[in-house]
């Protein structure tokens, strides 16, 4: 391969950043049948943003009220995404009790940057959510 197609292949990977596995946008949120999805969460996250989003994914639908999620998903999600015109709120402890925190719109790869008290993150600590839609 030429030189010149290395640097075009290069370029095409950067300008299509889930090519690498980052995260979607807010507007990628649909199930497979077209229906919007409120949130996701995924259960990796990583110190290079483009491969934040990855391992296992809990679709959140509109109108989601979990005071205690499934089990396999209680501190685990370490990285989110809140679908368009939509809001996640959390809570740090099963039935909605402990600290809380609102995510708007967008995208948040790294909930190890989103504190949580004096010496905690979100990251690996949300144990009960609810989201809603406008």
């Amino acid at each position: 391969m030429s030189p010149l197609n290395l640097l075009l292949l290069a370029l095409a990977l950067v300008a299509v950043p889930r090519a690498r596995g980052a995260c979607p946008t807010s507007a990628e949120l649909k199930n497979a049948d077209g229906t919007r999805v409120c949130a996701k969460l995924y259960d990796k996250s990583d110190p290079y943003y483009e491969n934040c989003c990855g391992g296992a994914e809990l679709a959140v639908e509109p109108g989601a009220d979990l005071p205690y999620l499934p089990s396999n998903w209680s501190n685990t999600a370490s990285s989110l995404v809140v679908g368009q015109r939509c809001e996640l709120t959390v809570w740090s402890i099963r039935g909605k009790k402990g600290k809380t925190r609102k995510f708007s719109t967008g995208a948040y790869p790294r909930l190890e940057e989103y504190r949580l008290g004096i010496f905690g993150t979100w990251s690996n600590s949300i144990s009960a959510l609810y989201c809603r839609c406008y």
